[in-house]
C-alpha cells in the first residue's frame, strides 16, 4: 500500500472516530452515533462534488444539476 493510501485510510478512520464520538456525546446512543458517523461522510462526498462544480464556474444550482458550465 502506498503512503497516499495509508494516509487516506488513516484520515478516514480518524474522521469516523471523531464523528462517532461527537454524535455519541450529543445523542447518548451508540446506534444513532454509528449511523451518523457512517452517513455524514457520504453526504459530505455529495456536497464536495457540488462545491467543486461551483468553483469550476457552474455556480447556479440548475447548472450544477444539469452539468452545464457557465462561461468564464
Amino acid at each position: 500500500m502506498t503512503r497516499d493510501f495509508a494516509k487516506t485510510f488513516s484520515f478516514l478512520a480518524l474522521h469516523l472516530m471523531v464523528g462517532f464520538t461527537v454524535a455519541y456525546l450529543v445523542t447518548g446512543s451508540i446506534t444513532m452515533a454509528g449511523g451518523i458517523a457512517l452517513i455524514e461522510p457520504l453526504v459530505n462526498a455529495v456536497v464536495f462534488f457540488f462545491h467543486e462544480r461551483a468553483w469550476q464556474g457552474g455556480a447556479s444550482f440548475s447548472n450544477l444539476l444539469t452539468h452545464h458550465h457557465a462561461a468564464g
